[in-house]
């Protein structure tokens, strides 16, 4: 049973995870690999809505998806797109990222070394992770312009997609535990982040919603 002030510090994480941002055309789309096949979902519905002429669907498999996508999740991606009228001579498949950084980092080589140019990329995420993928974006691939996308859902849609209350505030939590000390490691840029979110993040956690956050992990970055 999740109590009406959790649910509200859900949805204040949330509401900070996304950033509102309008799809434009880019020259590429990267549809970053995890358990949502809601990522290739929406990459496809941009790409029939002329938003870019190419998709790097980038992922390996995790162990939230090696049961639900033994092949890899980027090859799961691409058959989903195929499935939904994208060409497949549109798609680049990245296997090997286990990580956002990695998701970034291999999909930058894998499109230098078709020498395609790139100067915009579509970053197509969970719902809940945008912000937390356009800060590791901007502080791995610096110099182009990103701009962020994900399944237009409400916090209450997506957990009835996911059928685990639980499980997806546990993965805000933890979403929100990276997004502040990912920046003092090097793997993101610094974002400001309102007191209230840090609020709604602490008791959250007090509560008990863990099993997504690193351990012995500082909450802030300095």
């Amino acid at each position: 049973m999740v109590s009406t002030q959790a649910w509200t510090d859900a949805q204040r994480l949330w509401d900070f995870q996304r950033m509102g941002q309008e799809p434009r055309p880019c020259s590429v789309a990267v549809g970053l690999g995890s358990h949502d096949l809601g990522v290739a979902d929406v990459t496809a519905d941009l790409y029939h809505r002329r938003m870019m002429p190419l998709i790097v669907f980038t992922g390996a498999t995790s162990r939230t998806t090696k049961e639900r996508m033994p092949r890899g999740e980027a090859e799961h991606y691409q058959e989903r797109a195929v499935q939904l009228g994208v060409p497949a001579e549109a798609i680049l498949m990245e296997p090997k990222a286990r990580n956002t950084g990695e998701n970034i980092r291999f999909s930058r080589a894998l499109l230098e070394s078709r020498r395609i140019s790139v100067s915009s990329v579509l970053l197509v995420s969970k719902p809940y992770e945008e912000r937390r993928a356009h800060a590791t974006a901007r502080k791995l691939w610096p110099g182009i312009e990103w701009v962020s996308a994900s399944t237009p859902m409400t916090l209450p849609q997506y957990v009835d997609s996911i059928q685990n209350a639980r499980l997806v505030i546990d993965m805000l939590v933890g979403t929100q535990q990276r997004l502040m000390v990912y920046p003092h490691q090097g793997f993101m840029i610094e974002q400001e982040v309102p007191d209230d979110v840090v609020e709604a993040y602490e008791r959250l956690r007090s509560q008990g919603f863990t099993s997504r956050l690193m351990p012995q992990a500082p909450e802030r970055s300095t």
